[in-house]
């Protein structure tokens, strides 16, 4: 990193800043916990360090008048790391409770799009001595994957930090100017036809590609329309967004989440899923709903990225639907009608197929995609699980070690419950998005969600592994975690 930076938005990085509204934000996130005390200046010298390696971070969003193109990377000529980090103190006795309020506070005010588009914040004064950050980087700049990239590129893998790269003798270029914007735009567009052409040039003399390009497209509206023409259930998360947010954590261990795979199939995200559908279950039974033939969709985004992609930043993902089995009780079989089902999602292709139709969709008219943000109603899925490999080693931050990192997704199109996965140095972190209007028992569902994964655990057969030394210190701290064996213990 980093990588071939694109100076225009693409047509899927620019769709979040065109989908996002006041009580919508859609920057992504994290909460960090690092050992010790880490000073805010420390900090904002460490990450003035790192800027050669995320240039993007000293770049904003220049939009185009009347959305006539994509919006563009620019300088920001004001740019300033300070600009970006702040720095808050819990007040005594600074639980985890409190860290979480603060969270649900920070987490859901959008971005200012003057600046580049993203902030972070320095917490101190958490027992334990410990420290936290909370991360945001607005999703037009960063999908999960390219999100793990950057934070791999601001932490190190040993307590020492590395040597900080070279100074890249950055000085920021003027912002464009609106007319300097429209002739680039004019510019961009005419090359774009020129390309097109060559392309139509091109199928004529081997119509081979195209024919398979054609085949690809009627597959992708196949598949799409399986699921366009039957609308989804609704459920208690599917409500108008409002502005507020609440969030709760939990973790497991990584090792166990592989032996339950092992023991009854599948991959470690059909695993996730059937832990999702088995907390989903318990929280229905709880509010008296009935699940007689009641199967909620769950839209998986799947990174599409080829080698040439890596550091490049910006969205490459698709996406697969699948339906969360939550009448069955019985925690094996759910996971192996998820298997079966996602094996043949893959089998058909679906997230290539919904890659295509996104790539035809960003051949219509600029101003319409726009448009298209005010106009689209979602009634495909019900709620977004993501789950994003991280870094399986433990990393730090100026000589503190991470100990936990746990993911925060925005909420959009009426669905009130997001849900997002990463790994860890060996444990698995979650992180649970809702409205507190719709769903204003959060800490039940995550409850329930840990339930969930005991009981798959012991479904497998799979005995309780040792956790890493840092998890042993935070639950010794007051911690606790999925990975213990009474089903009563619940994780942090």
């Amino acid at each position: 990193m980093p990588g071939t930076l694109n100076h225009r938005l693409s047509a899927t990085d620019a769709s979040f800043l065109y989908f996002e509204r006041p009580n919508a934000p859609l920057h992504i996130g994290s909460l960090a916990v690092y050992e010790g005390q880490i000073s805010h200046e420390t900090f904002v010298s460490h990450m003035s360090s790192r800027m050669p390696l995320i240039p993007r971070y000293r770049q904003r969003v220049a939009m185009v008048p009347a959305n006539l193109a994509h919006p563009t990377w620019e300088d920001d000529p004001d740019f300033s790391v300070r600009r970006h980090i702040h720095h808050v103190t819990l007040p005594p006795p600074g639980t985890d409770e409190q860290l979480r309020e603060l969270t649900t506070s920070l987490f859901p005010r959008p971005l200012d799009r003057e600046k580049p588009l993203w902030e972070m914040f320095v917490i101190n004064g958490l027992e334990h001595d410990r420290s936290a950050m909370v991360s945001k980087v607005h999703h037009c700049m960063v999908d999960g994957v390219s999100g793990i990239e950057l934070l791999v590129a601001t932490l190190d893998i040993s307590p020492q930090p590395a040597p900080p790269p070279e100074d890249d003798g950055w000085k920021p270029q003027p912002l464009p100017s609106a007319t300097e914007r429209l002739t680039q735009a004019f510019w961009d567009q005419a090359r774009a036809q020129m390309d097109l052409a060559r392309e139509v040039q091109e199928s004529f003399l081997n119509p081979r590609p195209s024919i398979q390009q054609g085949l690809d497209v009627l597959r992708a509206m196949t598949s799409a329309s399986t699921w366009a023409m039957r609308p989804a259930p609704r459920t208690p998360f599917s409500a108008p967004i409002g502005p507020d947010r609440q969030v709760a954590f939990s973790d497991m261990s990584f090792i166990e989440i592989r032996q339950i795979r092992t023991s009854l199939g599948g991959t470690v995200n059909d695993v996730v899923l059937a832990i999702l559908a088995g907390g989903l279950r318990k929280y229905f039974l709880h509010h008296g709903i009935s699940l007689e033939g009641w199967q909620p969709r769950v839209g998986i985004p799947v990174n599409v990225r080829t080698e040439d992609d890596k550091g490049a930043l910006g969205n490459r993902i698709s996406a697969m639907v699948a339906r969360l089995p939550i009448g069955e009780a019985d925690p094996a079989e759910r996971l192996k009608q998820l298997r079966e089902q996602l094996d043949q999602s893959k089998k058909e292709n679906q997230a290539g197929a919904f890659d295509r139709l996104l790539r035809i969709a960003s051949l219509a008219p600029v101003p319409l995609q726009a448009l298209a943000s005010y106009t689209t109603v979602n009634t495909t899925i019900n709620m977004i699980c993501t789950n994003v490999p991280g870094p399986m080693i433990p990393l730090y931050c100026v000589g503190h070690l991470l100990l936990t990192h746990h993911p925060l997704v925005p909420l959009s199109l009426d669905m009130a419950l997001g849900v997002g996965v990463t790994s860890y140095n060996q444990r698995l972190f979650f992180g649970l998005t809702v409205d507190p209007k719709t769903v204003s028992d959060v800490d039940l569902l995550k409850q329930y969600l840990d339930e969930s994964f005991l009981e798959l655990r012991a479904a497998a057969g799979v005995d309780v592994t040792d956790v890493p030394d840092f998890a042993a210190t935070h639950h010794k701290n007051g911690g606790t975690h999925a990975a213990e064996p009474a089903v009563s213990e619940r994780p942090a």
